[in-house]
């Protein structure tokens, strides 16, 4: 079969796409036809080498297709099925063929598409878990930096289903105009100096009652300054920008704020846990209630022009790859 690995970090031109071994299903695992495969930021982290891991590699987390075959323990009902799935080890899913998680493996509901299903299960599992561990509460202002991504987006929809009012901070009119789209009742361009005022003028001069960040770095320490004080609620999950976020330590004590890692706290859930939040995530948008953007679709072939294109932060919503 054919796959896109590496032999090497660093620059999207080191994926190749060549013939590979094809994977047998371990215990407790299925084998999945590949018919979509979801890109991820942390694809492209792993990538570049920022998180080390043993090579060769083939990326990819999110598959969709069908079951081919089972493990041992794996539902044998579970094959001819169309699903989506987490990876096997969290790799893999650049590939014609990939193992997965029988255990995090979900049939796609009757009527809702591939390309949605796959850009909801986990995206969408992640965002609800965020709200969850941020405490989000109805009345509240919620700001979420990287808005127009594949799971600011969704974050968007859910805090405002949530009852919160969300400001959207991302970068350019594309962007801002996704987030608003999607729900943002105020949205802010963060390539400008002064975006941290603009969320304390939108929010009546208080500040974001909670901040979701994913970028790091300096626009993750200006989110911290867009927070309310007293009581602000920061959750940073992410450094898109290639640098954590620096904390102002003085500045947040001062404040009374807290702040957090909140992507922990959902992968620290149980298996079961994380589960009921990815067919929640499924069955929203089975209901038209969660609406992925699906930005590009790319041949399995190209998917270092995918990796270019998703880590230049062109990108409103997800990318998936087609085997």
């Amino acid at each position: 079969m054919y796959a896109s690995r590496i032999h090497q970090f660093g620059p999207p031109e080191v994926l190749r796409y060549e013939q590979v071994d094809e994977p047998v299903p371990a215990a407790g695992e299925v084998l999945v036809a590949v018919e979509r495969a979801g890109v991820s930021y942390g694809d492209v982290i792993v990538r570049a080498g920022s998180y080390p891991v043993e090579l060769p590699y083939v990326p990819g987390v999110e598959v969709g297709g069908r079951v081919v075959a089972v493990g041992d323990g794996a539902d044998p009902a579970l094959v001819g099925r169309r699903v989506v799935a987490c990876t096997a080890g969290n790799a893999g899913g650049y590939a014609e063929l990939a193992r997965a998680r029988a255990a995090y493996t979900f049939p796609v509901p009757d009527g809702l598409g591939l390309a949605v299903a796959i850009g909801v299960f986990q995206a969408g599992a992640v965002a609800l878990g965020l709200l969850t561990a941020m405490r989000v509460r109805p009345g509240e202002t919620v700001l979420v930096t990287a808005a127009a991504g594949r799971i600011g987006l969704q974050l968007v929809q859910l805090a405002r289903a949530a009852g919160a009012t969300v400001v959207a901070a991302a970068g350019g009119t594309a962007k801002i105009a996704a987030a608003r789209e999607a729900g943002a009742e105020h949205a802010v361009d963060y390539t400008g100096d002064d975006w941290p005022a603009q969320v304390r003028a939108a929010t009546g001069g208080r500040g974001a009652d909670v901040v979701l960040d994913a970028i790091g770095g300096t626009l993750g320490a200006q989110a911290i300054d867009a927070a309310a004080r007293p009581g602000g609620r920061i959750g940073i999950y992410g450094f898109a920008s290639g640098t954590w976020t620096p904390l102002p330590t003085a500045a947040i004590v001062r404040g009374g704020q807290s702040v957090s890692g909140p992507l922990s706290l959902v992968f620290a859930k149980s298996d079961a846990e994380q589960r009921a939040d990815a067919e929640q995530a499924l069955a929203a948008a089975g209901r038209g209630e969660l609406a992925p953007r699906l930005h590009a679709e790319y041949p399995l072939a190209d998917a270092a022009a995918a990796h270019a294109e998703l880590g230049d932060r062109r990108t409103i919503g997800g990318i998936q790859l087609l085997p």
